[in-house]
């Protein structure tokens, strides 16, 4: 089942903490990081975006691919991107470092869509998961907003929007090891992926 939201992949990160590679290319288990995310995408959206300030990487793929319209690298201006983007009232948002993202995760999100709400969002004891949620259209302005005053803070932004958050224990009858929300940002978290696997 295709849902009437856009998937949007974030892949605008410097890799710092990476040695500069590119974590979306990176192989778990063989497979690259992004075609797992764009696999599950393909099954869910009728529409791919992927934010990201180096596009002719990415021309393999059948997405739109779109690039921060601020100069400044955070989430908050990756899905500033995504929902300028969007073609749909909603988008579900993910970074390109999650090998694990859970096909039952992300519906359990999605079929949270209400009009009342602005963002839908896991929440576990760690606290919000703003790459693995979803955002309405309606949020455009108040994103905007606050990076033209430099308020890049996601969590601050989350003040001012209606939010549905959806508790660990419903996301862990989907995922019972929340691996869902695991990033490869580092050669170790790299070899721990590969241990999950």
């Amino acid at each position: 089942m295709k849902y009437h939201c856009s998937g949007v992949i974030l892949a605008g990160g410097m890799n710092t903490r990476f040695s500069g590679t590119n974590k979306a290319f990176v192989r778990v288990c063989g497979t690259r990081i992004l075609d797992r995310i764009y696999d599950l995408f393909k099954d869910l959206f009728e529409e791919i975006i992927l934010v990201t300030n180096d596009p002719l990487q990415y021309l393999e793929w059948d997405m739109t691919i779109f690039t921060d319209i601020f100069p400044v690298r955070s989430s908050l201006t990756g899905i500033h991107a995504g929902l300028f983007c969007s073609t749909l009232p909603y988008s579900f948002f993910t970074a390109c470092d999650t090998p694990f993202l859970k096909k039952e995760v992300v519906e359990a999100i999605l079929e949270r869509i209400e009009p009342r709400f602005d963002v839908v969002i896991p929440e576990t004891s760690a606290g919000f998961e703003p790459l693995c949620a979803v955002y309405s259209k309606q949020c455009l302005n108040a994103v905007e907003n606050r990076i033209a005053r430099q308020e890049f803070k996601i969590r601050e932004f989350f003040r001012t929007v209606r939010m549905n958050k959806i508790p660990e224990s419903v996301l862990r009858e989907k995922d019972p090891d929340l691996i869902s929300f695991f990033n490869v940002n580092t050669a170790e978290e790299l070899a721990k992926a590969e241990e999950m696997i």
